[in-house]
């Protein structure tokens, strides 16, 4: 009996495929018997970090999901379609549609949206296995899946619905498949926190709303808030997540902003299931602030802005608290028309003069503006303050779970009193605590201020902790949502160190970035191979040694490499060292400049192959670049060092003198040929140098730029 072995806790996308196809083999042929067995695991450890793995009758081992279905392909004849050619490249493009990000997956979806039209089937008139692997790498695909399931792309949806509603064995597949992956659940990982938290009704359903203003772009903080809003929607409880932009002041806010911030969540893998605006509701919020006054529950206030801050501090009550309806309602409406009467004039609510929680002391909750609004116009010349818009709103858009940060727990007794007052539906508060790390600044303001002054060169400078910022340095989708839930409903405010959020991300880059060679052109070292063949050639090496899916890179061999002069000067003659990916070699001769005061540096060497050394043996293993048969390609290797030099900035230090004078240093180097087929946000490992992103790719001869991934070792 076949046995089909799957990593559960692997890349969905990339397991669901093999999982349907051998599905589909017992389906067709029930005396195949294709066993399929669950590993509560990332990956399969002797499949080479492989997700899935078939063991054979014969005993022989096949792993990877497309090796695995192009196997099952060749022995199963009830698989196979007179369309075979078309049937292998949709397996092929299969692995577009692997990655947990919009940026790379938008393209084949539209790719494949447009091949749908007026198709049934990806191939031909009847089911194929191309159907099955698309479909299943769609389904394990968060980001694509959320596409499918709103409808963006209406073709798509459509042949989804069709395989899926006339394949029923395909649902029975993916429930049984959640259930043994249920049921051979451990206790959660002891590093980090919980993120399992109790909310209270979560029968009657739940609805979660993430209320961004557009003045900015999220950062590392604001991720925290929204993944956790999605988790509690889509995960834990299968609800409703709000996207609501708190548009309630047109002084700071752009659409630039806007457009920014749904851009960057799906890039999260956070895709609303209703996306609505504070806007939407300013009649309404208007009819609640003139039923408040009529009420006696709310007052216009002319007193300015010092004296009030004053009086508010010390439990004196405003000159207008006593002021009629009418007053109060006739100085609204100066407000609502922008006069230059109705500009010193507020709207309050009458709560409290003295109450001891100060929030409470009769905040503001309207204010004049005439700036045109960015999705209003001039039609409203007066808008609600934060306080004031959120409980009401909430409540009208049906949120049952309000998750915010401990900054407004001495607010909540005021949101749950606007609520109250205004006789509406009561929403459930849940508070926690928000994200803060060393070096680091999260004040929209002051990010600003380095983005106007050029401290950086924007918003998604690999510097700042925007998460553009931090996607463009390298950190992944999945490390980014992994380091965040796991700080889970802890209450207490802690600086983090990114350190353990770099060490996060090497978990998940490690396994799939192909491992390729840069040599530092600075005083780079030719040598001279001795026992080499007379002429270069070339080996197909794995691009990485434990995961054969991501395939092979050309190796070449001659008698004339480079070497780094650091490694160089740590040779000693007759020392037997290692070339990687080659075999051991004998220096036999190093070259130094007659000058005295250049006597360290290596001008070139001498080495004698020993393929029959053990690498075990020599202490010193060095990566090198043949400099024949193939051209080398130029690359500009780029780190950065944090902007700030003090852990925490205190709320009365001058920012600017604790600015990092040095935060980014770049090294020219060539990279082996294979560098030239690398695009920009693939992410790799320099053998020896570390984990790097691509910035800009290598085109007409301009060198490529890299970006250095921290993992965790470093304090950058």
């Amino acid at each position: 009996m076949a046995v089909l072995t799957i990593a559960s806790k692997a890349n969905q996308a990339i397991l669901l495929p093999a999982l349907l196809v051998a599905a589909r083999v017992n389906e067709l042929d029930p005396n195949a018997a294709i066993k399929i067995s669950f590993e509560d695991v990332g990956s399969l450890k002797a499949a080479g970090e492989a997700a899935v793995k078939l063991m054979l009758d014969s005993g022989d081992p096949t792993y990877g999901a497309n090796k695995l279905i192009f196997e099952l392909l060749k022995i199963h004849r009830s698989l196979q379609s007179k369309h075979e050619d078309l049937v292998k490249e949709w397996l092929e493009r299969t692995k577009a549609f692997y990655p947990g990000d919009l940026k790379s997956i938008e393209g084949p979806l539209l790719e494949l949206d447009a091949h749908l039209t007026l198709r049934s089937f990806i191939v031909g008139y009847d089911l194929t296995i191309a159907d099955l692997s698309v479909w299943g790498a769609i389904r394990g695909n968060k980001i694509a899946w959320s596409n499918v399931k709103k409808g963006n792309m209406l073709n798509i949806s459509r042949w989804f619905r069709f395989i899926e509603e006339s394949n029923p064995w395909i649902a029975t597949s993916i429930q049984s498949m959640n259930a043994q992956a249920q049921e051979k659940k451990i206790a959660k990982s002891k590093e980090g926190g919980s993120f399992e938290i109790s909310l209270p009704n979560t029968e009657e359903g739940v609805v979660t709303r993430f209320p961004p203003e557009p003045s900015g772009y999220l950062h590392i903080g604001h991720a925290k808030a929204a993944l956790l809003n999605d988790y509690f929607a889509h995960e834990k409880y299968k609800g409703t997540l709000i996207l609501r932009f708190d548009d309630t002041n047109p002084s700071k806010e752009k659409e630039e902003f806007q457009d920014a911030i749904v851009e960057d969540l799906a890039l999260m893998g956070i895709i609303p299931d209703k996306t609505s605006y504070s806007s939407d509701y300013f009649q309404e919020m208007y009819d609640y602030c003139v039923k408040m006054m009529k009420d006696g529950k709310a007052y216009a206030d002319d007193t300015d802005q010092t004296t009030m801050r004053g009086e508010r501090m010390n439990g004196v009550a405003s000159k207008c608290r006593t002021a009629s309806v009418k007053d109060n309602l006739a100085h609204f409406e100066e407000m609502m028309h922008g006069t230059k009467e109705g500009l010193s004039w507020c709207i309050r609510a009458k709560i409290s003069v003295d109450d001891p929680n100060k929030a409470m002391r009769d905040p503001v909750i309207y204010r004049c503006n005439p700036t045109p609004h960015h999705r209003t116009g001039d039609t409203w010349k007066i808008y609600p303050t934060y306080d004031f818009c959120v409980p009401i709103v909430d409540s009208l858009e049906g949120v049952t779970h309000a998750l915010r940060t401990i900054e407004y727990r001495d607010r909540d007794p005021q949101y749950a009193w606007m609520q109250n007052a205004l006789r509406i539906r009561r929403v459930y508060i849940w508070d926690f605590a928000r994200m803060a790390f060393i070096r680091t600044l999260l004040s929209k303001r002051k990010l600003t201020k380095f983005v106007d002054q050029g401290v950086v060169w924007g918003w998604d400078d690999p510097r700042m902790p925007t998460i553009r910022g931090i996607r463009r340095r390298g950190m992944t989708i999945g490390a980014l949502r992994e380091f965040i839930l796991k700080q889970g409903p802890s209450r207490n405010i802690v600086n983090l160190d990114w350190t353990l959020f770099w060490s996060t991300n090497k978990k998940y880059i490690d396994p799939v970035a192909p491992r390729h060679t840069a040599i530092a052109d600075n005083d780079c070292v030719t040598a001279t191979i001795k026992g080499a063949r007379a002429a270069p050639y070339s080996e197909e090496k794995p691009k990485h040694g434990k995961n054969p899916e991501l395939g092979m890179k050309k190796v070449v061999f001659s008698q004339t490499i480079l070497i780094e002069q650091e490694d160089a000067q740590g040779f000693a003659e007759d020392e037997e060292i290692t070339l990687m990916n080659w075999g051991n070699a004998i220096v036999k001769k190093i070259s130094r400049p007659l000058n005295p005061l250049n006597r360290n540096v290596v001008t070139s060497l001498e080495l004698d192959l020993n393929l029959q050394g053990d690498v075990k043996t020599t202490s010193k293993k060095v990566t090198w670049l043949s400099t024949e048969g193939q051209k080398l390609v130029p690359v500009v290797l780029v780190d950065f060092d944090y902007l700030i030099t003090k852990d925490k900035i205190e709320e009365d230090d001058n920012v600017e003198d604790f600015l990092n004078p040095h935060t980014e240093s770049r090294v020219s180097a060539v990279a082996d040929e294979n560098v030239a087929e690398l695009k920009v946000d693939d992410i790799i490992q320099f053998e020896r140098k570390g984990y790097f992103r691509v910035d800009k790719a290598f085109l007409h001869g301009q060198p490529a730029i890299l970006f250095n991934i921290p993992t965790g070792k470093t304090i950058k």
